[in-house]
């Protein structure tokens, strides 16, 4: 049996989990990478199976017709996410150099191609026995994201006011109109021409990794700070898309396709802040606003413990239920296209 179920049926932690336990938001689980090149804690969050209707309606403020047409995604097992993008720290600790243009551990590695991560996910894999990081299919990031909602926020609805100025977005997501408020590096990205910001600033870049409210599942910065890459090729619309929350890989792939990028950038405009938006990116490029989180997949066929929502099923408020846990052992603007 797999042992990321493992929590959720007799009371063990994963086996590559240096501490776990279960709080409002649910199931954790916190890894430890230790190297001669540095060390770094990431915690993951448990997200349960369930479904949900992927993309965006057609009424959807300010949408694009790529985040449709929506559809339901099924999603039979539950998987393990990084609760915050992947950090320098972490990043540092299993490559051994950063890449990144705003320089800090805490803040998410960015500069890094889609590439580059595949690299990261083989050595750090490598360096932690049963761990099996991935990156989120499109499907599973976009699920995690809304953690039970359909509005085009994980928090609900979202008014665009300008081009930088989204007054919903401002408690959950470091973008355009608020990334360069009380900036703390010395130098940044000049931002004083960016228009319509919804607090004045002059310059700007990433931040800190979960300064920002989390979505109901404990999840940061699923909006704003690094765009994440995702395995998928990119698709123009959703027809013909998996309706299992797979990546939606094509058998004769170029390895040059471009790859699905999801949840916008400390950089972007408020219309490419939402739960929905998607855009694409050579798998080559590098840039400031490219970062990435991990998933660890769970295979199905292992079943949950009592109180755990089954594939497919929603909980009484219309969001996936989360698993209930046994007390724990120990441990606590660019182009878009």
């Amino acid at each position: 049996m797999d042992t990321a179920w493992q929590p959720l049926i007799d009371g063990t932690p994963p086996v590559w989990a240096d501490a776990w336990g279960d709080d409002r938001f649910g199931l954790w689980a916190e890894l430890a990478v230790e190297t001669r090149h540095g060390s770094a804690r990431q915690r993951l969050r448990w997200i349960p199976p369930g479904r949900f209707l992927m993309g965006s309606p057609e009424d959807e403020p300010r949408r694009w017709d790529d985040e449709g047409p929506q559809h339901e995604v099924t999603l039979a097992a539950g998987f393990w996410l990084f609760d915050t993008p992947c950090t320098q720290a972490l990043w540092q600790a299993v490559m051994g150099e950063n890449p990144s243009q705003f320089r800090s551990p805490d803040r998410p590695v960015e500069r890094v191609s889609w590439n580059d991560v595949q690299t990261f996910l083989e050595r750090i894999n490598d360096l932690v026995p049963g761990l099996g990081l991935s990156l989120p299919s499109e499907a599973q990031w976009e699920y995690a994201c809304r953690a039970g909602t359909q509005a085009a926020l994980y928090t609900g609805p979202i008014e665009i006011l300008g081009a930088n100025n989204a007054p919903a977005l401002d408690p959950i997501a470091w973008y355009g109109g608020n990334s360069g408020v009380g900036f703390d590096l010395a130098e940044g990205e000049d931002s004083s021409a960016w228009p319509e910001k919804q607090h004045p600033h002059t310059q700007a870049g990433t931040r800190i990794v979960g300064l920002k409210a989390p979505n109901r599942w404990g999840l940061y910065d699923m909006l704003g700070n690094v765009d994440e890459w995702c395995p998928d090729p990119w698709h123009e619309s959703y027809d013909g898309a998996p309706e299992d929350g797979s990546a939606w890989q094509q058998p004769e792939a170029d390895p040059g396709a471009r790859r699905v990028i999801r949840g916008g950038s400390c950089y972007a405009h408020a219309r490419l802040v939402r739960s929905a938006c998607r855009g694409g990116r050579a798998p080559g490029r590098r840039d400031g606003a490219l970062g990435f989180r991990c998933a660890r997949a769970q295979a199905t066929g292992a079943e949950p413990r009592s109180g755990a929502a089954e594939p497919g099923g929603l909980g009484p408020d219309g969001q996936a239920e989360r698993p209930s846990a046994p007390a724990p052992e120990g441990g606590a603007a660019p182009p878009r296209r």
